[in-house]
């Protein structure tokens, strides 16, 4: 309420805007603003929170944001901080109306302009949530989004020196970022809103690749709130999410978002929004189940599910995208012919499949297409041979399509600097097998083979099979690794930073450490934190030989001399912190209770040491504790959720020397060292 109580104190100084009995005309207040009233102006623009509110500044010009002051002054009074300006309509909207009119569209929802904390514990648990609107709650929203204490430090590995976290200079000047930039691997419990929010002082512009996997708002998933606009709640959920998320990414930094169908198409609007239209890339597939089991059971009410989608957004047009490649399922019979340098010095050919019939490995009569390609005669054959198998193709050169059309059926030898640069026959050019072998994953190993350019359809990777990766049991949801190696590989360097802000079983973190890229995850419920710790110390130990630990030659505690040399392992390590709880505490013994008198003892703690809501009287609320007792248990817990002050769920920075929250010396050490602050 501080700024409501500000404004008024403000317009109060201007006799003409009070009544007699002392109460501002709001009338006369908003026909001022309309008309863009000096006076009024003048009064706003003299105080300095006021100002920052109402006003916008672009290149000199102070800019007066009338619509945000009426509706905040027509508002304000009476309406909660459940208010939300858009109509119970989800659409496209141009100028306001639901009308298709125009090119640009923007997507609208009830709570648009809210905030949704979003503070799940626990994975089965359906709770109700506060939206704060971000005109209307100002005050309440920056107290939300400020940085949180951190407590609960612990690191895991072998750390090179006894600093809280470490700022490695040298690393930072390689990748381009401060030099007092943080070099840790980090996993953060707590809210991730809010956990987005306090690493923004300390990473903003920074990371490299943001992948995520938030709940897909399906019936059975995780995105349980309980509010009757449960659509337009996980919009706004996401919506908050990703504005925050766009501004810790680097100028060359990219965004994956992995969805099912569901919301797929409001997220993509969604992402157009926060993003730009324009720096939207692509909707990856991704064939995520096999059509079997149970899931078959209903196949002639419905189209049986089999694939994900993944969003993908650049922040600007700097990206460099490192091209993947998968193992060829055929033989490209292109690849028909083999060409030899006599002792003459001149050229000949002979077909591939006279060869090969002549090895052995194809039978009299059979063609390139009756290739195995996996046939162990066959593999080792071409690639021993992968500069001599090759093909003709057409080609943009065109001074060396007419020297080799010169020199009918003949082999001409393009020549730059004394170096053959290509080889061309009858105005085509001569293509070898080898730029055709690539790096690709085969039997849990990366092997040079065959390789087919890999696009926006993955249909390659073993989704069924995860249960047992990175030795911890999460049974639905978990990513496979496979799948985080080929986006981090495509995005990435080594000691780029990589940010997954929906934890979940650790795969992205486990992932990226076996890449050494540096890491960040960020998870709220209890049961995933603990997944994540187990999963990462088994990654430090050289425990977890599941998933690529293999295709990587994971094994950090058998490091060689090339190793050591090359820092190799050397950031083998995490730190784990907690946003500080405080308010949040209550919710959880609240959430756990398994009866009244638990709740009511709960209740008496509130009274002592809890913030209350600024609306709500103890005395009234124990006068009325009968009534209480005759709730059920479910809205027994629903009211003491709503007595507690949302604003204090966790401690902010600002109030870390408040003995109130009882600050830990430890907690102000930890916190200031991450912040740098002295």
């Amino acid at each position: 309420m501080k700024l409501y109580e500000t404004l008024l104190s403000q317009l109060k100084k201007e006799p003409n805007y009070v009544s007699d009995n002392g109460e501002v005309k709001k009338w006369v207040v908003a026909d001022k603003a309309r008309n863009y009233d000096s006076e009024l102006l003048s009064l706003l623009l003299g105080n300095s929170d006021l100002r920052q509110t109402f006003f916008k500044e672009i290149q000199n010009t102070t800019i007066f944001l009338l619509e945000d002051f009426l509706l905040f002054i027509e508002q304000k009074n009476y309406l909660n901080d459940s208010y939300t300006q858009y109509k119970n309509k989800i659409g496209l909207t141009i100028g306001g109306k639901l009308l298709n009119q125009r090119s640009e569209a923007e997507l609208v929802w009830p709570y648009k302009d809210c905030i949704l904390e979003g503070g799940q514990t626990k994975e089965d648990q359906k709770r109700p949530e506060i939206f704060f609107n971000q005109t209307l709650a100002q005050d309440e929203i920056t107290q939300l989004l400020d940085p949180k204490v951190l407590t609960g430090y612990k690191r895991y590995g072998k750390f090179p020196d006894d600093e809280l976290f470490h700022r490695d200079a040298e690393l930072n000047e390689k990748r381009g970022l401060p030099k007092d930039t943080i070099t840790d691997n980090l996993v953060i419990k707590g809210n991730n809103l809010l956990a987005l929010h306090s690493l923004k002082k300390e990473f903003a512009g920074k990371v490299k690749l943001i992948y995520i996997d938030p709940p897909y708002n399906t019936d059975n998933d995780s995105f349980g709130y309980n509010d009757s606009f449960n659509h337009s709640t996980w919009l706004t959920f996401m919506k908050n999410r990703l504005e925050v998320s766009k501004t810790l990414l680097k100028d060359d930094g990219i965004i994956f978002i992995h969805i099912d169908d569901i919301e797929e198409a409001y997220l993509k609007i969604l992402s157009d929004e926060i993003f730009g239209r324009n720096n939207f890339v692509k909707t990856i597939a991704v064939r995520s189940s096999t059509p079997s089991g149970t899931k078959t059971a209903h196949k002639d009410k419905t189209i049986i599910k089999q694939k994900d989608m993944i969003l993908v957004y650049k922040k600007t047009d700097n990206i460099a995208l490192n091209a993947q490649y998968v193992k060829r399922k055929k033989w490209d019979t292109h690849y028909s012919l083999i060409l030899k340098k006599q002792p003459n010095g001149n050229y000949c050919f002979i077909k591939l499949v006279d060869e090969l019939v002549r090895l052995n490995i194809l039978s009299k009569g059979q063609k390139l297409d009756d290739i195995d390609i996996d046939n162990k005669a066959f593999k080792q054959y071409y690639l021993s041979n992968m500069n001599s198998i090759c093909r003709l193709q057409s080609h943009k050169n065109k001074d060396a399509e007419k020297a080799s059309r010169a020199l009918k059926d003949q082999v001409y030898e393009d020549i730059k600097d004394d170096n053959i640069v290509g080889l061309y026959y009858n105005g085509q050019v001569i293509t070898p097998l080898s730029q055709g072998i690539k790096k690709v994953y085969h039997n849990q190993k990366f092997v040079d083979d065959l390789g087919v350019l890999l696009c926006d359809f993955w249909d390659d990777i073993d989704f069924q099979n995860t249960q047992n990766e990175g030795n911890v049991s999460f049974p639905t949801g978990k990513k496979p690794e496979m799948l985080l190696y080929r986006i981090i590989n495509m995005t990435t360097q080594t000691n780029d930073i990589v940010l997954d802000f929906f934890g979940g079983s650790g795969s992205t973190a486990a992932v990226a450490h076996k890449m050494e890229r540096q890491y960040i995850t960020c998870e709220q419920l209890n049961s995933q934190i603990e997944l994540i710790d187990t999963r990462l110390q088994n990654v430090v130990d050289g425990e977890d030989q599941s998933g690529i630990s293999k295709a990587v030659d994971w094994n950090p505690q058998k490091p060689t001399l090339e190793d050591s040399a090359n820092g190799r392992y050397a950031h083998n390590n995490y730190i784990y912190v907690e946003l500080k709880m405080f308010n949040q505490t209550f919710i959880e013994q609240i959430e756990e209770a398994k009866d009244s008198n638990a709740l009511l003892q709960i209740w008496e703690q509130m009274k002592e040491k809890s913030f209350i809501a600024y609306n709500i009287d103890i005395k009234t609320q124990d006068a009325n504790i009968e009534e209480f007792k005759k709730l059920d248990l479910e809205q027994q817990k629903h009211v003491l959720c709503e007595i507690l002050d949302k604003n204090q769920l966790y401690v902010n920075v600002s109030d870390m020397n408040d003995s109130r929250f009882e600050t830990t010396d430890e907690e102000r050490n930890v916190t200031n060292a991450f912040y740098s602050k002295k």
